[in-house]
């Protein structure tokens, strides 16, 4: 039989006080839903050993793999704004890390695996639905081009799992660069440990930017990174409509990919208001807040650092002011880039942003569907005979229309040629998301009939995004009123 993937973990080589090791709770009827051997392959994982009886086991925490050490981390964090000292994996599982075959590092974490010493009396478990969700829409963003999670398999427990009602469970496999997040540094920042913070932040510099380790202020280089990376995320949110819906600070990892896939959704009908999560009742992480929240959380991660920052505290103060103040910089600039690939232009200008806030305010008043528009948009510039036009799947209003004479005006006096525009726009504008409704149909049809085709038809079609196909229309359309999923849950 072929082997197993081999688990380092240089995450145990922090003091003990990082970390609680635990082992996953047994599950009696343990059977798979789905293994993703693409990314198997990927991280030289044997996608034969991926489908074996062992794989399974280890998957769903009846065995250990050979070299694991399953662990909880911990972190604290901010909570809709308010601070809660102590959180860490309460339904998580590290078990490792692996070495991809091309050096990079990532981390193999079970979620719902059983309850841990960060559980505060939950049952560690996992309903389906979030795992199918997260599944889905982890791999979407990483088809889309968007740093992420990743989902290795999802396994059905054969448990049931209590929450509004009884609902079957599942765990999932998620694939991170690492799960250290803001929190973990409030975790210690908050109780005064700065040999702990300073201790984090050299494993995350050796980790994740090794290329600071001889800098003369490697710690504000190192924010420095943090906050250009969190800020080019977040603009790849806006432009796609993604709404990640609980952007507390233990949801921001340090490596800038995207993580806890809970109350999230792409848009469907634009709303720059829009907010999908069930708990979120003021609208802190609505869609237009996104962009500030991101800020906020790393004005958490600058106060953490300040005493390693520099020896003198006015210093270090506005070191961390300077390093903050970068990060609107690095939000607009690359937010810019993002919309000037989804409308077509070369360059970005300073007139660009007029012609964008029209066009979302157009979007805004006539309802548009976010998705849609744009991919209209593409129609309008394609080259290639083999190109699929959405058609009657976007109705374009006379106000659109007369917004799209400014738009032309604008690319014909763009240097870029026609045929490099539209290779450019069609890979900035998915033609299919994982749509809430259609997500929703997928979760429905698990956890009530154990029916999983509506999953994977769903899964087969957001992993090729910008090719639109007539024969997948239905996944394409937004949702008729009664289909509308107006909120998400995180399902913990």
């Amino acid at each position: 039989m072929s082997a197993g993937p081999e688990f380092d973990t240089t995450f145990a080589s922090l003091p003990d006080e990082f970390y609680s090791y635990t082992q996953p709770i047994r599950v009696a009827n343990a059977s798979s839903i789905i293994q993703n051997s693409n990314l198997a392959t990927k991280l030289g994982i044997d996608p034969e050993w991926l489908v074996s009886n062992e794989a399974l086991q280890i998957l769903a925490g009846n065995q250990t793999a050979m070299g694991s050490a399953p662990m909880a981390q911990a972190y604290a964090g901010h909570q809709f704004g308010s601070f809660n000292p102590q959180l860490g994996d309460g339904r998580a599982h590290l078990l490792g890390e692996i070495v991809a075959p091309n050096g990079e590092r990532f981390d193999l974490q079970l979620k719902g695996s059983g309850p841990t010493p960060y559980s505060r009396r939950g049952d560690g478990r996992s309903p389906m639905g979030p795992v199918i969700r997260e599944y889905l829409i982890s791999e979407a963003m990483a088809a889309l081009g968007v740093p992420t999670t990743r989902s290795l398999a999802a396994i059905a427990t054969g448990e049931v799992v209590m929450r509004q009602g009884p609902t079957p469970g599942a765990i999932l496999t998620r694939i991170a660069p690492s799960h250290i997040r803001v929190g973990s540094f409030e975790y210690f920042a908050m109780q005064g440990k700065q040999d702990s913070v300073k201790t984090l932040a050299d494993y995350c510099i050796k980790r994740h930017f090794p290329q600071l380790a001889d800098h003369s202020q490697p710690y504000l280089s190192f924010l420095n990174e943090v906050i250009m990376h969190q800020a080019k995320l977040i603009a790849q949110w806006q432009g796609l409509g993604f709404i990640h819906g609980v952007m507390n600070t233990d949801n921001m990892l340090i490596c800038g990919a995207t993580v806890d896939y809970g109350p999230c959704a792409f848009m469907d009908q634009f709303d720059p208001e829009k907010v999908f999560s069930s708990i979120d009742k003021q609208g802190r992480y609505r869609y237009s807040q996104q962009p500030g929240i991101g800020q906020w959380n790393l004005v958490r991660l600058a106060q953490a650092l300040l005493p390693i920052l520099h020896t003198n505290g006015e210093q270090a103060l506005a070191d961390a002011q300077q390093a903050l103040d970068g990060y609107v910089k690095h939000f607009g600039s690359a937010y810019q880039k993002v919309m000037s690939n989804k409308l077509g232009f070369s360059q970005p200008q300073a007139s660009d942003q007029a012609l964008t806030e029209q066009l979302l305010s157009i979007m805004t008043e006539h309802q548009l569907d976010f998705t849609l528009c744009f991919r209209y948009l593409v129609d309008q510039v394609a080259t290639d005979t083999q190109h699929q036009p959405i058609g009657d799947v976007f109705s374009a209003p006379n106000e659109l229309l007369l917004w799209q004479q400014q738009w032309q005006q604008r690319l014909a006096a763009d240097t870029q040629t026609q045929a490099q525009r539209y290779p450019q726009m069609k890979q900035a504008n998915p033609a299919f998301i994982a749509r809430n409704h259609q997500v929703e149909l997928a979760i429905r049809a698990a956890e009530d009939q154990g029916d999983y085709q509506p999953f994977y038809d769903l899964l087969s079609v957001i992993k090729a995004p910008f090719e639109y196909q007539p024969t997948l229309k239905t996944f394409a359309l937004a949702p008729l009123p009664q289909e509308v999923v107006q909120h998400t849950f995180c399902g913990t």
